[in-house]
Formats: structure tokens, sequence, C-alpha cells
């Protein structure tokens, strides 16, 4: 959250404040109605709550922990930015999830991890380990498209419409890019298992 502020901080020449019991709890809404943040206190309750789901997001598609951080910041400072045109968390929410897989996709990793392996994430969490084969591995070689809505679809667990909507394409397009993906990963143990020509060892 201390690099998110000091960006924020050089962007608008002052810092999001620290997160509030009031303001976690939404004290002054007013009874039952919806709790009308401003853009400092949206960005401190929706980091609090969302940041490590979103890291983990952008971690899968990236395959890069310290570029998903990136990734997660940028996407805070530009809510901040965008949110007088938000209407509420959920919305905000999804400008976040948007934002991330945008990024996420223009990104090519100069050196993926082995197969088999998955980095760490901060503080200790990890993404998803497998032992060998590793299915992310698979799901690495993927298009783009494909990738993110397997990712969104079976981690994120969202339903084909939330799906469509984070990836600003139709539900029809998802599932066509579920289908093709799935196709894709059930034919990697099989090319794997396919016996290989026996080597020519020449004359004896």
């Amino acid at each position: 959250m201390r690099s998110v502020r000091r960006r924020l901080g050089r962007r608008a020449g002052s810092s999001v404040p620290a997160r509030s019991a009031g303001v976690a709890a939404g004290v002054g809404c007013g009874g039952t109605e919806p709790c009308r943040w401003d853009a400092d206190q949206a960005v401190t309750v929706l980091y609090d709550t969302h940041y490590r789901d979103l890291i983990r997001l952008a971690a899968l598609l990236a395959n890069d922990v310290t570029i998903a951080e990136e990734f997660v910041q940028d996407a805070f400072v530009t809510m901040h930015s965008a949110w007088r045109q938000l209407r509420d968390s959920d919305e905000a929410l999804s400008y976040l999830r948007r934002t991330v897989v945008s990024r996420s996709r223009s990104h090519r990793p100069a050196h993926p991890e082995p197969p088999g392996r998955q980095p760490a994430l901060p503080d200790g969490g990890q993404v998803i380990t497998y032992p060998e084969p590793d299915p992310l591995a698979a799901l690495r070689t993927l298009p783009s498209r494909q990738r993110e809505a397997l990712v969104l679809r079976y981690y994120a667990d969202f339903p084909d419409t939330q799906v469509a909507f984070v990836m600003g394409i139709s539900t029809r397009a998802v599932n066509n890019h579920i289908a093709r993906g799935m196709f894709s990963l059930q034919a990697v143990p099989e090319r794997r298992a396919a016996p290989r020509p026996a080597r020519d060892s020449g004359p004896a």
C-alpha cells in the first residue's frame, strides 16, 4: 500500500490516508444507504480487501510476481483517477480486474519459470504449485485470450457474463476461447505420451 500512496502522492501532491476502522466499517454512510467513499477511501478499502486476489490473478496471467505487483499498483492508481466516473465499489473492482487483465495481456515474460515451479507471492503466499506435468506450464503456452478466459473462469470462478465483462468481449466469444483452450490443454498429455521415433544409432 505504501508504494501506491507514494505514486498517488507524486501524482496529486497528496497521499492516500491510512486505513481506519471508520472507513472499513462504512461509518458516516447514513443508515443502510451505500457508502459513498471518496477516491482515497476507495483505494484504501479495496486495496485491503482485494489486493492479494488481484496479485494472484495478475501472476497467473503474466507468470511474473514482480510485474504482477506493478500491474496491480497501476490499476489502483488509474482507478483513483477514474473514481468520479465509477458508481460504486463493485464497479471499481470490475475496473481493477479489467485493468489488470489488460496490463497482463501485453506482457511476455523474458524468463518464464521452469515447469513444476511457481514463484512465491509476497508474505510467503503461493500462487499454485503442481508436480510434473505442470498444468500452469501448459496454460502459459496458450494464446492470451484463451489463457485469460480459463484463468478467470476456473481460477477466479467468475460466471461467463463476468468473464466477458472483464475481458471486454461477448459471452459467446468467452465460451469459444474456453473450449479452444481446454482442447489445447487436453492435448498436452497426449503429445508428451506419444512415442518418439527411435534414433538412428548408425552402423554397429
